[in-house]
């Protein structure tokens, strides 16, 4: 019995491998909540500065997670100093307000694009700093605690064409 569910465990980890991952972190929110004033800052190595990868935000939600949509400002600070930031927003619900992402049990996994096709020209650390950025409709004080976030990391993967004339 023993020697069944090491196997079975092996073949999970091995199907499980993804070929295009070139690295990627995750912190998990405590209880679930996003503090306004929380802003995970990853620091980001890429393997070269030749390529072109695809870099993601990887997000995990619960069913307390109450908006539709997220707005998050993403800031990504280049080794030597230069600062690049963005507003993203990214659809949480579909229009029948069911949550997106692949379902697993009470949690829900979201692939969002940050940037596609990234060249990182400058060897060094890159600093990804992610906070949110959430209201509620028609008032003017952001949400101080966005529930219903679980885990919050990024992904850099090689394109999906890597490698492919």
């Amino acid at each position: 019995m023993k020697k069944i569910i090491y196997i079975c465990t092996l073949l999970v980890i091995l199907i499980s491998c993804d070929d295009y991952l070139v690295s990627s972190q995750t912190v998990s929110l405590e209880n679930a909540k996003w503090n306004i004033n929380q802003a995970p800052v990853f620091k980001v190595s890429p393997p070269d500065t030749t390529n072109t990868y695809d870099l993601f935000i990887n997000l995990r939600n619960n069913h307390e997670y109450a908006f539709s949509n997220l707005f998050l400002i993403s800031e990504i600070k280049f080794p030597q100093g230069r600062t690049f930031v963005d507003t993203l927003e990214f659809d949480m619900t579909d229009n029948y307000g069911r949550y997106l992402g692949r379902e697993r049990g009470d949690l829900y996994e979201n692939k969002l694009w940050l940037r596609e096709g990234i060249r990182f020209r400058e060897s060094g650390t890159y600093h990804l700093t992610l906070r949110h950025v959430m209201r509620k409709t028609g008032e003017i004080t952001p949400v101080q605690n966005l529930n219903g976030i679980v885990d919050l990391g990024y992904s850099i993967e090689k394109p999906k064409n890597y490698g492919k004339d």
